[in-house]
């Protein structure tokens, strides 16, 4: 996986017969990380819920823990708990990555979509929200690197999802000038946000921390339950 220079000996998606004969709906497939690629919900939330007990004595409720996911850490912390933001940060981090390894998951059939579409000559990204470190330590746990030329994370950005700067960045990393040709794939209302105004088509996933109805109301061009599914609406069969 690379940063920077686009991998030139990948071929041009277009014309490029993938698994079982699937031909590739986008040439550019962007993906969100964090309930989109690995199942970290659970992690994430344990880690919010650590760090406010630790720093302010209590937790908080969960729903609105899961409306913070897709955001970056600081933020979050810094419009919910000014006064102990820092504090929050350095504790969640520490203890996140402490138990990374225990609490993460792969959602079945993820790796196996990413594989597919770089078997069919599909160039693959991943934007996330979260820290670099802590998105490669996710990726190489579960065994995603291997199928990822771009990841753009936290550091990498000013202004960060639902602004499409950091999808923005990861096509011109991949070399790839026009967005009108890509699809972002994301769980959270941010990631279909962020995808639809940099000018791509979004594929939003119901197994990570979104809520059906309002990733429904935002329409996406697409919406799936299952890799299956996902794998179908980038790789169509016939």
């Amino acid at each position: 996986m690379t940063e920077s220079a686009p991998t030139p000996s990948v071929p041009d998606a277009e014309g490029v017969a993938g698994a079982e004969g699937r031909r590739p709906r986008w040439p550019v497939a962007v993906f969100d990380l964090d309930g989109t690629l690995a199942d970290t919900i659970g992690l994430i939330v344990a880690s919010y819920q650590h760090a406010f007990r630790t720093v302010v004595g209590r937790e908080e409720d969960e729903a609105v823990i899961r409306s913070w996911i897709g955001r970056p850490l600081i933020q979050a912390f810094a419009d919910h708990s000014p006064e102990h933001a820092d504090a929050l940060y350095a504790t969640y981090l520490r203890w996140n990555t402490d138990n990374t390894e225990r609490l993460i998951a792969g959602f079945d059939g993820a790796r196996e979509v990413l594989a597919d579409l770089r078997a069919a000559g599909v160039r693959v990204a991943v934007a996330t929200s979260k820290r670099t470190e802590s998105a490669r330590q996710a990726m190489a746990i579960l065994g995603l690197d291997e199928h990822v030329e771009v990841l753009v994370a936290m550091e990498d950005t000013e202004r960060h999802k639902p602004d499409p700067t950091p999808l923005l960045l990861a096509l011109e990393r991949l070399g790839h000038s026009d967005p009108a040709d890509a699809v972002y794939v994301g769980d959270a209302v941010v990631d279909v946000l962020a995808g639809k105004a940099a000018g791509m088509s979004t594929v939003a996933v119901t197994w990570g921390a979104g809520v059906r109805d309002a990733l429904d109301g935002i329409r996406p061009t697409e919406v799936v339950t299952t890799t299956a599914q996902l794998r179908d609406v980038l790789l169509p069969a016939g």
